[in-house]
């Protein structure tokens, strides 16, 4: 019995994601090719899933199977970025995840002016606040906001994002300026609920000020557009203001964001990710880059 790569990569992406829809948008297949692959894979191996409630769940043979492909998979990875440290010509693909915040204001600026200097590479822009896999190159570039970048993970920080304090024209001109923290107690506020409630910021907006606190959302983008539409002043991070929102004062409270850019070492010295991280990393650290 011979085993190719390709099978044991579409039952890594079925392991690891419990389901044939998700494995497919990872393998940039269709659905019913990935039906069909599962169902010859477990004619030549045995019965590695079992179907619950709409969940694959690995079998007993399917979980001695993945620590064997886990171990085959990282050993391709491994050849894979070596493979990959070694181009050095300024063309390809270029893979970058960035959260919502940057993918859908800043970025597609800046991505075109770096196509007009380098128009054989091409980005892939992956809109995801969530940590991917870089190891095994479901990206090459990662533009994160965070006060701990992962150890396995190289690049630099290329700035520090204040919080701000938020309000629409409209807001304004109804119910007054807020000048100072003193005043939330006079305006209606946006607060946070889901995970992001738990946020120090939105915690000490609940601790200070819930009575005050009107709409909630457990999503920051939507918070920013909540504040534009006049439904009440928003904390917000300054790279996610919309324009027409007005900055009110920092929110001293909380200490300022982190901006890393950031790659996977065996992927730094590859010629399009140093030229595309180099550039990124000047771009963003210029003021008014939100």
């Amino acid at each position: 019995m011979a085993l190719n790569w390709n099978a044991l990569k579409l039952f890594l992406a079925i392991a690891q994601s419990k389901s044939l829809t998700g494995a497919a948008l990872v393998l940039g297949l269709n659905h019913s090719t990935v039906y069909r692959q599962l169902n010859d894979f477990e004619e030549q191996v045995g019965r590695v899933f079992e179907r619950l409630n709409g969940s694959y769940e690995l079998t007993e043979l399917g979980e001695e199977i993945l620590v064997q492909a886990q171990h085959v998979s990282h050993l391709f990875d491994d050849i894979e970025r070596h493979i990959a440290g070694k181009d050095t010509q300024p063309k390809g693909v270029v893979r970058i995840t960035a959260p919502s915040s940057f993918s859908y204001s800043c970025l597609p600026d800046h991505i075109a002016a770096l196509n007009e200097l380098y128009p054989d590479i091409q980005i892939e822009l992956l809109v995801t606040n969530l940590e991917l896999n870089m190891t095994n190159r479901h990206a090459d570039i990662a533009i994160r906001v965070t006060s701990a970048p992962p150890d396995h993970l190289v690049g630099r920080q290329v700035r520090l994002i204040k919080w701000g304090v938020y309000a629409s024209e409209e807001y304004i001109s109804k119910q007054g300026r807020a000048e100072g923290l003193n005043d939330f107690s006079q305006h209606r506020l946006i607060g946070a609920t889901g995970v992001l409630r738990n946020h120090p910021v939105f915690s000490w907006l609940d601790n200070k000020v819930e009575l005050n606190i009107g709409q909630r959302t457990d999503d920051l983008v939507a918070m920013a557009c909540l504040a534009h539409s006049g439904q009440g002043i928003a904390l917000l991070p300054d790279d996610l203001a919309k324009p027409g929102l007005v900055r009110l004062f920092t929110f001293s409270p909380q200490k300022e964001n982190q901006l890393w850019i950031l790659t996977h070492a065996d992927l730094r010295n590859v010629e399009r990710i140093k030229i595309v991280m180099k550039y990124l990393a000047t771009a963003l650290t210029e003021p008014n880059t939100y």
